[in-house]
């Protein structure tokens, strides 16, 4: 066998419709696409549309709604915070702040506060300030010998 003896096997590659090349192809003319209409045009594609019956998106129940101005807050894992202090990138001396934790690298931006979760261990006694926390990490954090001070939330209008 020589190289330009190699052919790929029967059935494997299949020639592709060639539309719009004349009469003979069998596809001239209009294409396949009719006469006028918006769907002869160009450029034109119609989502969602399944011929005047109900589309499926329509059809189907809408449920929720996204508050537009609901708070996003940084979430930080406790067992993070306790790698961070064992790294050194902490100091388990100081209150640790949303500031601190910024600027450790732990997290980006506060965005409307610094929220704690419970995943992972703690161990060190430290002293957090942030905005929120769960239950779960409140009692971990106190059972690790420290404390964590929830920032007061703002009375809500009226």
């Amino acid at each position: 066998m020589k190289l330009h003896e190699l052919r790929d096997n029967e059935g494997a590659a299949k020639k592709a419709k060639r539309i719009g090349r004349g009469p003979g192809s069998g596809k001239g003319k209009t294409a396949g696409r009719g006469i006028k209409g918006q769907k002869s045009r160009s450029g034109v594609a119609i989502n969602g549309y399944e011929g005047g019956q109900m589309p499926l998106y329509q059809r189907l129940p809408k449920r929720g709604f996204n508050k537009p101005n609901r708070k996003q807050f940084a979430v930080v894992n406790l067992g993070l915070i306790q790698k961070f202090v064992d790294d050194g990138k902490l100091d388990a001396g100081q209150p640790i702040t949303e500031d601190a934790l910024v600027a450790s690298g732990l997290v980006r931006r506060k965005l409307d506060g610094v929220r704690i979760l419970a995943k992972g261990e703690i161990t060190a006694k430290l002293a957090l300030d942030v905005t929120g926390a769960s239950k779960a990490a409140v009692e971990a954090v106190e059972k690790a010998g420290g404390t964590l001070k929830i920032a007061a939330k703002p009375a809500a209008a009226e």
